[in-house]
């Protein structure tokens, strides 16, 4: 087996804690020979879990790419904002690039990022991994082998959690679109990604609503502060309590690792006192909906409907698919596929537990298929290669500029004219 060698560009959770421990575990297939990451204490972890020296480790992407090629391919796991820059310049000096979602907060540059890659004869994976779990494998196998007959409508509702959502996009680092993407991008992509794949058409024509309803300043009950440990007066019976939300034991509580570099207990209480996770939840720079729905219609006639939500009980993706034949309805926290024949007039339950951590097995699915296909060469026509993520990240793009102009229905050939010309978008 050729051993693949890599370079880690942003060593933060998903980097460092959902990719890199597959590399650990199968020692055989692949190594880290760098990091980037401009956080010290991150940089000093990623060196301690992967076994770097100091002349391997860089404050950023910059110093790493510039100089002569020292791998294989890159993974690049910075922000929403900061993917572009080192993409084209690990495609431009000959890497292959796993690439974490979104591609880019920019359209034109989703494009261009493709389009590289077609050039270089280079594979950009891009890191849609719920394709790689278990759960929605089975359903596009099921799909595809016409078990339910044509699709013709979808209800698709991607249910975030209320303290999923109050973490990461009230407070956390996807909170304002200016800083990072929308709502539409950040988080649903995997969602635009799924039905485009599921439904296996062109979506011609979609439209959206949403709006950010409840994480706003005139919200906000009597009494309460700035921050959760200012004295707030409701802080003991709200919801979104940060000392008593991010103070939980980490085995309860995966979030509250992720505010502190080592989270323990006295660097959680600093970041609660004097970071971005101890704001009141309706005292933030947040701007991102907490709720939205898109409306879409597929070449071939399928509708679908997609709904994401910030008000749920539990973070969930809960999936009603109708054919000519059948029906199927999944649930993806059960691990569950009902499956329903109009010919028989029977049911039946379909379990897809593996007992597979991140993402249902997504994120180790995605890294065993990235270092196989390197291993074969597959660089094009892969399972989430940049040509295959390209639709549905435009799909997201006119979802947004259409719930900015109340609902306008985008027609996506015109929509995609228009970035190629260069024309201003809403």
């Amino acid at each position: 087996m050729t051993k693949i060698r890599l370079a880690l560009i942003g060593a933060g959770a998903r980097g460092l804690l959902s990719y890199a421990p597959y590399v650990r575990l199968h020692p055989e297939e692949a190594e880290f020979v760098a990091v980037a990451e401009p956080d010290p204490a991150r940089r000093a972890e990623a060196a301690e879990q992967l076994g770097l020296t100091d002349a391997q480790l860089y404050e950023s992407w910059e110093p790493l790419l510039g100089q002569p090629k020292l791998c294989d391919a890159v993974l690049i796991c910075t922000q929403d904002r900061m993917h572009y820059e080192p993409t084209m310049a690990a495609l431009d000096r000959g890497y292959h690039v796993l690439l974490e979602k979104p591609m880019s907060n920019e359209p034109l540059e989703c494009i261009r990022m493709a389009e590289a890659a077609d050039r270089a004869g280079l594979l950009l994976s891009i890191c849609h991994v719920s394709r790689y779990a278990a759960f929605w494998q089975r359903l596009k196998r099921l799909l595809s082998d016409g078990v339910i007959g044509e699709v013709v409508s979808i209800q698709h509702n991607e249910n975030v959690g209320y303290l999923h959502y109050a973490h990461s996009f009230v407070r956390g680092n996807w909170r304002n679109d200016r800083l990072s993407s929308p709502m539409i991008l950040a988080k649903s992509c995997h969602d635009m990604d799924l039905i485009r794949w599921l439904v296996d058409d062109e979506c011609v024509r979609l439209s959206s609503f949403g709006s950010l309803k409840h994480f706003r300043a005139e919200e906000a009950p009597a009494g309460s502060t700035e921050r959760c440990t200012d004295g707030c007066a409701v802080e003991a019976a709200c919801p979104y309590s940060a000392p008593r939300y991010y103070m939980q034991p980490l085995e309860d509580n995966g979030f509250a690792a992720l505010i502190a570099t080592p989270p323990t207990e006295a660097n959680r209480m600093n970041a609660v006192l004097t970071g971005p996770y101890g704001r009141c939840v309706y005292r933030t720079d947040n701007n991102v909906v907490d709720h939205q729905v898109v409306n879409m219609k597929f070449a071939g006639g399928a509708t679908v409907t997609f709904s994401m939500c910030g008000f749920t009980r539990d973070i969930n993706r809960i999936v009603q698919i109708m054919g000519t034949k059948g029906e199927i309805r999944g649930d993806l926290l059960k691990e569950e596929i009902d499956l329903f024949e109009f010919s028989s007039g029977a049911g039946s339950v379909i379990s897809t537990f593996t007992g597979a951590a991140g993402h249902q097995g997504g994120d180790e699915g995605i890294m065993r298929q990235f270092l196989l296909d390197l291993r074969e060469g597959n660089y094009r026509g892969t399972l989430t290669s940049a040509q295959a993520s390209l639709d549905s990240h435009l799909m997201a793009f006119a979802a947004e500029s259409s719930r900015l102009n109340q609902g306008t229905v985008i027609d996506m050939t015109s929509f995609k004219n228009s970035i190629l010309s260069g024309a201003t978008l809403v």
